[in-house]
């Protein structure tokens, strides 16, 4: 049987290069790399430049509205007024801290206050009021205090079911060492522990001295406190007194371990 002809092995030294592919050389796949960097740079800044755009330049994304939560004795005008949101600015340019550093030095009243963008178009002001825990009396109108002993408000008529401080200090080596701040944060301590149902029934706390706090209720009664020490123990010791004794007029738990009940 007859063999490959000469022109279906090929000529002799020559090797067959027809399944190879082409020859390409470094610069190519370097050119090609550089090419898709350069795409991807320009669409890179292409879509940031769009979205500074959008953020800045466009009209979709500016203030149009406020809203206003979480108040109680403020109004909403009030706040809003104060807060001076610039209506019509970019939203991502408001500088909400500046908005909430205003917010708080010229409306005592806020104790919180959190100033959000709400996308696209809105503003929103969240804001927590102080409550007040005792009353100072002057000059025939009343200071407010809250939990944290800070003075934030002078108001005309005396909130419902806040009691009086009466901060009659006497002079004494007690009232040298703490001063009459002290003795303030002290009274507001006291409130903090006292029960509900004597809480609600508290007219006035009266502080003579840092261990002298008492407390004028509803009904004639009266309870000696002592200092602020103990709260909760006092708290739970002049419940079961109360329980025990419900219609004695003074109850002394100013030394937790021996509690007292008169005028029964």
């Amino acid at each position: 049987m007859a063999g490959p002809t000469t022109a279906q092995r090929g000529a002799p030294g020559r090797a067959d290069t027809s399944a190879r592919p082409p020859h390409i050389g470094p610069e190519g796949p370097r050119i090609g790399r550089r090419a898709l960097l350069i795409l991807i740079g320009v669409v890179v800044a292409l879509l940031t430049a769009f979205v500074i755009w959008a953020l800045y330049g466009s009209s979709w994304l500016r203030v149009e509205k406020v809203t206003t939560s979480g108040v109680d004795v403020l109004t909403r005008e009030e706040v809003e007024a104060v807060a001076a949101t610039p209506v019509g600015a970019p939203l991502a340019s408001v500088d909400t801290d500046a908005m909430e550093r205003r917010l708080r030095q010229k409306l005592p009243r806020i104790d919180r206050v959190d100033v959000v963008r709400s996308w696209p178009n809105g503003i929103g002001l969240k804001v927590t009021e102080r409550n007040p825990v005792l009353l100072v009396e002057k000059d025939g109108k009343f200071v407010e205090v809250d939990a944290k002993g800070v003075r934030f408000a002078t108001v005309d008529r005396a909130p419902k079911g806040v009691p009086l401080l009466e901060l009659e200090p006497e002079p004494s080596a007690s009232l040298r060492r703490f001063g009459g701040d002290r003795l303030l944060r002290e009274a507001v301590r006291v409130t903090g522990d006292l029960p509900a149902a004597v809480a609600k029934d508290t007219e006035a706390l009266r502080v003579a001295s840092f261990d002298a706090i008492s407390l004028r209720l509803t009904r004639d009664r009266e309870v000696f406190w002592g200092s602020g020490e103990n709260g909760t123990a006092k708290a739970r010791i002049l419940t079961a007194l109360m329980k025990a004794e419900p219609k004695a007029g003074q109850f002394d738990v100013s030394a937790p371990t021996a509690p007292a009940v008169s005028g029964s």
